[in-house]
């Protein structure tokens, strides 16, 4: 028997309004900025799939990818009906190729515009 059920994935990030309205583009939904005490905090909503949030981290710095000496802590994978008009609809948005040159596989991976890595993967 499970203990939780997943609620909501969290990215801490430099600016969560910026961050948040770069996903609103890609997944969809609404950007709604709520207040938790001192850490400015934005909900994206309204869209299918697992909520998510960010958080504002000071001094954040973005996960490396691929590093071998250091770990990328997670990424999400986004499904997409066509890989190159999803690359063309991130890359507008602010989003940076890491790993796009094998155009045989069924996946791409970014960074969003604050460091996070995403992959596009096709379906």
């Amino acid at each position: 028997m499970a203990i939780a059920t997943l609620g909501t994935v969290v990215l801490d990030c430099p600016d969560p309004v910026a961050l948040a309205r770069f996903y609103a583009q890609v997944l969809g939904g609404e950007v709604e900025e709520v207040q938790e005490g001192n850490d400015r905090w934005v909900d994206l909503t309204g869209f299918p799939g697992t909520p998510l949030a960010f958080q504002a981290a000071p001094g954040f710095v973005p996960p490396a990818w691929p590093a071998a000496e250091g770990s990328q802590q997670f990424h999400l994978d986004l499904t997409v009906p066509d890989l190159d008009a999803a690359e063309r609809e991130v890359l507008a948005l602010g989003a940076v190729p890491l790993d796009t040159e094998d155009r045989s596989r069924s996946f791409r991976v970014y960074a969003d515009p604050a460091g996070h890595p995403f992959c596009l993967c096709a379906g």
